[in-house]
């Protein structure tokens, strides 16, 4: 976040006020990030998972997931699938070793 010194702790106070009435959640993939804010709860999807998983700070955990499809084997468009299912469970995980509450990730529906 940046901007003027007095902006940012004006928008900080009003973030814990909302905090005072409201439960905060964070839309994200960059699970870093969760500890600027401190939500509750988080939620995801594809594409924030993707822009979070081109970030060097992720490469880990994306190296984790292509191994674990071909772990699992079968042709390449399975081993691709399992490898991004792996992902979002990876990401989730991280996020969820960041807040107390829940985390949901939007998933293919087929």
């Amino acid at each position: 976040m940046s901007g003027s010194p007095v902006k940012r702790q004006r928008m900080e106070s009003a973030l814990d006020q909302l905090k005072q009435f409201t439960t905060v959640v964070a839309d994200t993939g960059d699970f870093n990030a969760i500890d600027e804010y401190k939500p509750q709860d988080a939620t995801t999807n594809p594409s924030l998972i993707l822009a979070a998983a081109q970030m060097p700070a992720y490469q880990e955990l994306v190296e984790e997931a292509i191994a674990y499809g071909k772990k699992l084997g079968g042709p390449q468009e399975e081993q691709i699938k399992n490898a991004i299912d792996k992902l979002f469970v990876l990401f989730g995980a991280e996020i969820l070793k960041k807040i107390p509450g829940r985390v949901s990730t939007e998933v293919d529906a087929r």
